[in-house]
């Protein structure tokens, strides 16, 4: 059975982000990471929000960061203001990947439901 308009609207929302970061450039990517996590903290509807590590062999380091959004407006509104403050700071987070040599893989995902199967 589809779901109503209305119960999409409410269900929750996942930005899931990984990023391969050269050793060298950990330390000014994480004080970065920092920054937008305490942002993002602060916006309404945000449920989680965590930042996870895993130092490679290789000594780069794997970083997963998981933001739970109440649902998909939520999240387009906190892109927006996001995206406004990147303008404000003169801040471009491409550019600022490239330069460290991270690698960023993005996603937004949503809890499996088997029943819709």
């Amino acid at each position: 059975m589809a779901k109503s308009s209305q119960e999409h609207m409410t269900e929750a929302v996942f930005r899931i982000d990984r990023f391969v970061v050269p050793q060298k450039s950990e330390t000014l990517f994480m004080e970065r990471l920092q920054t937008i996590q305490s942002a993002l903290d602060g916006l309404p509807q945000c449920a989680q929000n965590l930042v996870l590590t895993h130092l490679n062999p290789s000594g780069e380091m794997n970083v997963v960061t998981l933001v739970e959004w109440a649902n998909a407006e939520a999240m387009a509104a906190a892109s927006t203001r996001m995206k406004a403050r990147y303008v404000e700071e003169n801040f471009d987070p491409q550019s600022f990947m490239k330069a460290l040599g991270v690698k960023p893989d993005f996603g937004i995902f949503k809890r499996y439901n088997k029943t819709l199967l």
